[in-house]
């Protein structure tokens, strides 16, 4: 536990190789720091890697107050400061956690080398995925309840979770919230109304963003849109959908692994 601006943050830091620059990991809506354990593991072991609990989520204790993505952002550079984290690091996140990372990367910018976004979109300023899709969004009972999740799995997460023999209703069913509807729902409103479009173009860290080609929550265009207003970015576009990044890490982690070596 790492207690940050107030905030008390469960917090894994893998150390690694010494000298080598850490991956901050920002997850998505709902989601517990083990959900990325598939990616974390194929990624070369002496690259330091950090990963948290969202307040609210997971280890981490609901917050004090509502919090909302810039204010977080600030929590997490306290957080970096605490872990004795001085240098510039690596920044990636997904899906929600994706907007947390450009905001991070706008708001604390010199504290970020190189910034991954991947199945992400400019927030208020993109395009949405279906009402029907986004529907299931405002629950958290996917995390909670494996027979719905079954069912909605294919229409929700695209690629691979199409399969009904997808490995997706147990991955994401073995690290569910364990803090209630409470700190979802704070993660869900801290987001409301927020946008990057007018800041992209102050993004200065090289920018890898990957997108998938049947990404129901997160259309491709909103991949194509982040790397036309990101100064300096490159686009990867994957065969696949929105959890990606952990149900095909194998293929994930090299991609990511490449841009981060540059």
């Amino acid at each position: 536990m790492v207690t940050a601006r107030g905030q008390q943050l469960c917090v894994a830091y893998r150390e690694g190789d010494p000298g080598r620059r850490p991956l901050l990991l920002m997850n998505g809506i709902g989601a517990r720091l083990e959900l990325l354990e598939p990616f974390v593991a194929e990624l070369d072991p002496g690259r330091p890697v950090i990963r948290f609990d969202i307040p609210g989520v997971g280890g981490s204790p609901l917050p004090r107050r509502p919090y909302r993505l810039w204010t977080l952002a600030r929590t997490l550079g306290a957080m970096l400061e605490e872990l004795g984290v001085t240098r510039p690091v690596d920044v990636l996140g997904i899906s929600w956690g994706g907007a947390l990372a450009q905001q991070f990367a706008f708001s604390q910018a010199r504290r970020v080398n190189r910034l991954v976004l991947v199945a992400t979109s400019s927030g208020a300023v993109s395009l949405p995925g279906s009402p029907r899709v986004l529907r299931h969004m405002v629950s958290r009972r996917r995390y909670t309840d494996p027979d719905y999740l079954t069912e909605i799995a294919g229409t929700m997460y695209g690629g691979s979770a199409r399969d009904p023999d997808s490995p997706v209703a147990q991955t994401m069913g073995a690290h569910r919230p364990s803090r209630g509807n409470r700190g979802y729902m704070l993660q869900l409103t801290a987001g409301l109304g927020w946008t990057s479009a007018p800041f992209l173009w102050r993004i200065a860290a090289p920018t890898l963003v990957l997108a998938g080609d049947d990404d129901p929550i997160i259309p491709l265009t909103n991949g194509r849109l982040l790397h036309r207003l990101l100064p300096d970015a490159r686009l990867h576009v994957y065969d696949g959908g929105h959890l990606a990044l952990v149900t095909e890490a194998t293929n994930m982690a090299p991609v990511v692994e490449d841009f981060l070596d540059a």
